[in-house]
């Protein structure tokens, strides 16, 4: 295991790249050992911001057992923290669980500077050795460079345990899957449903920027052996005639390489403009429509493994009060969001499994 150094309080500082520590939510990581959410030289050229925003790290986890009494980070960053509508936190900082696979709390978030761009930050300290599965998340809209786990000079470190289901669950998305605008990586939706469904999540999400782009499907099929594919692309899917081609494409594309696993068309969340501009509610009337009957014209030739969920009724009750600007969920949002769909999700795995 690689060693930094120890310093003057005692710490040892190993790096995340190495046994026994898990590194999930990046599906090249094996081949690259880079934080990145999508291959650093693709076979096929992906668009410039999907490339750009593969860096931020949303979706990342680091996981592992220890006993040390205490418990921090080193962090270097690709820079420093420069959103106006989403804390720091939530931009650039880890947050920290513990427990076992679907019995995690909260203990902490990173503090830190957002000026800065390298941080240490302590995430616990309690004075005894307590042995605990520890769960770290990633920054939502930041690069890692790198990452170091400080913990006591003696402390054991151990293999983080298996999923319920060692096959990941693939979301492709716009900036509300990516995670904007959670006060804290752990409470974008797809954290969250890490959370409720003990299996790996993958975060696909890129702002402003799922478009559904025929090249961008191709590299998401090779991701191999997932359990679900999750489409979440609305909101950046353009006009109802754009989705309309751009949604079949996908589909079509993914299913060469995964003729059977389930996939879920996810319309998506109600704006709080739809209220007041009537362009603005006829254009997601539009696009829900075309992915509603896409599903349903899939279904009706075979795929009964493709479903529709209509994100209206995602956030619930009082919707416009579970957002930033809107659009983007607060913490509030991304919570209802993620309880809404767990049943759906955990029902369509079992039964793929049954």
């Amino acid at each position: 295991m690689s060693i930094k150094k120890t310093d003057s309080g005692s710490l040892q500082w190993l790096s995340p790249l190495e046994s026994p520590f898990h590194i999930a939510g990046f599906p090249w990581f094996a081949q690259e050992k880079k934080y990145r959410r999508m291959p650093s030289s693709p076979a096929l050229q992906m668009p410039t911001p999907v490339d750009y925003l593969a860096n931020c790290t949303a979706g990342g986890q680091i996981r592992f057992r220890t006993n040390s009494s205490r418990l921090s980070l080193k962090v270097k960053l690709y820079g420093p923290s420069d959103m106006y509508h989403m804390p720091a936190t939530g931009q650039s900082g880890f947050d920290c669980y513990l427990g076992e696979p679907g019995e995690q709390y909260y203990i902490s978030t990173a503090r830190f500077d957002q000026n800065c761009s390298e941080y240490e930050v302590e995430l616990y300290n309690w004075n005894s050795k307590r042995e605990v599965c520890v769960t770290l998340n990633f920054p939502l809209y930041q690069g890692v460079e790198e990452v170091w786990v400080g913990v006591d000079e003696d402390a054991e470190i151990g293999t983080a345990p298996s999923y319920a289901n060692d096959r990941p669950i693939v979301i492709y998305g716009t900036s509300i899957t990516q995670g904007g605008c959670a006060t804290r990586p752990g409470m974008a939706y797809p954290n969250i449903l890490s959370r409720l469904i003990p299996q790996e999540f993958i975060n696909l999400g890129f702002s402003g920027s799922g478009r559904g782009e025929p090249e961008v499907a191709r590299m998401i099929a090779e991701i191999p052996n997932p359990s679900m594919f999750i489409l979440d692309y609305e909101a950046n899917s353009g006009t109802i005639e754009e989705i309309s081609t751009t949604l079949p494409q996908f589909i079509h594309i993914y299913r060469e390489r995964h003729p059977d696993v389930p996939i879920v068309v996810v319309s998506k969340i109600q704006f709080a403009g739809e209220r007041y501009y009537d362009e603005m509610l006829n254009l997601h009337e539009g696009r829900k429509r075309v992915q509603e009957e896409t599903v349903m014209w899939r279904r009706k030739d075979g795929d009964v493994n493709l479903h529709f969920v209509d994100g209206s009724n995602l956030l619930g009750e009082a919707a416009e009060e579970c957002t930033v600007d809107g659009v983007h969920p607060t913490d509030l949002g991304f919570w209802r969001m993620a309880k809404s769909l767990e049943p759906v999700i955990s029902k369509l795995l079992a039964s793929s499994r049954g």
